[in-house]
């Protein structure tokens, strides 16, 4: 029998290794998943990682992530770490490479999940809160008969023709750092103050129209609820001065729609040089409090 197919000898504590940390990148199509953060009895991304590299490095694995996606939204750029003992790598196919996981992984996890890349980080790496901003496009199409086929599952769907130089002009009301209470679900003792850093649409030849929106961090059902507003005035229900007044409000407000979970891809997470990760975590765990640790987002 070759060695490839032996079977890996289990991992014990040689007590001279201690722990490494593991940067992950992830990518995953979140349409048959329950979010990202793990839910007993349902099927989650994270719980999905995490079980299948728990197999393989023979030790339970938990993950931090950058921003924990709801039910139904899409990334390509996600980022997560985990601490592992060192002895975990040291196995015939890994020898203390991580990056040698990505291969192995992709046989193992379905086709709707994929970790891209593994880098071993320091420990003042936190993907969460060592983050600078995060990057989400929105895919929506305007088109009477909705969206194509093939792009169904990344795509919302507004039923009322769209003026993008309207949801520009709307779009750059919100840009800025500001308390955006009326454009998420309500969480006891968290913060609503974020730092809306870009929000910009385009219609590409297709017609469909893509947003690009980036911000140091969303609060729950934020990101869906601002694609909402800006539509409903860019299909003429509402006027541009309406979607600037919502920042005056100070609870969830009714008259925002949450646009459709299929259009969100979260696609990239911006981190500081390495030198400047402990400084950024510590500033971050300053100025967010519990809620916003725990809390979903988009």
């Amino acid at each position: 029998m070759s060695a490839v197919n032996e079977p890996e000898p289990a991992v014990t504590a040689s007590g001279d290794g201690g722990f490494v940390r593991l940067r992950l990148d992830v990518g995953y199509d979140g349409t048959d998943f329950r979010g990202w953060a793990s839910q007993p009895g349902h099927r989650t991304v994270c719980g999905t990682i995490e079980s299948t590299l728990s197999t393989v490095l023979r030790c339970p694995i938990r993950l931090t992530v950058a921003g924990r996606t709801d039910s139904g939204v899409h990334a390509t750029g996600q980022v997560a770490h985990c601490d592992v003992p060192r002895a975990s790598l040291r196995t015939r196919s890994i020898d203390g490479d991580p990056s040698r996981l990505v291969r192995r992984l992709a046989k193992m996890l379905p086709d709707d999940v994929r970790v891209k890349a593994l880098t071993e980080v320091s420990d003042d790496f936190d993907a969460r809160f060592s983050a600078l901003r995060r990057h989400y496009g929105y895919r929506l199409t305007d088109r009477p008969w909705g969206a194509e086929p093939v792009h169904a599952r990344t795509t919302g769907v507004w039923t009322r023709p769209l003026d993008e130089t309207v949801m520009n002009a709307a779009s750059r009301r919100l840009v800025g750092l500001n308390d955006f209470a009326a454009f998420c679900r309500y969480r006891e003792g968290s913060t609503t103050i974020r730092d809306l850093q870009r929000f910009e649409w385009n219609r590409g030849a297709d017609g469909v129209l893509t947003g690009v929106v980036v911000a140091d961090a969303f609060c729950w059902s934020m990101v869906r609820s601002l694609v909402g507003a800006v539509a409903t005035v860019g299909d003429g229900r509402r006027d541009i001065d309406w979607c600037g007044a919502l920042l005056t409000e100070r609870s969830r407000s009714a008259q925002v729609p949450v646009s459709e979970a299929r259009g969100l891809t979260l696609v990239g997470v911006d981190y500081p040089p390495p030198d400047q990760w402990a400084a950024r975590t510590q500033r971050t765990r300053d100025i967010r409090d519990a809620g916003d640790v725990t809390g979903g987002c988009c």
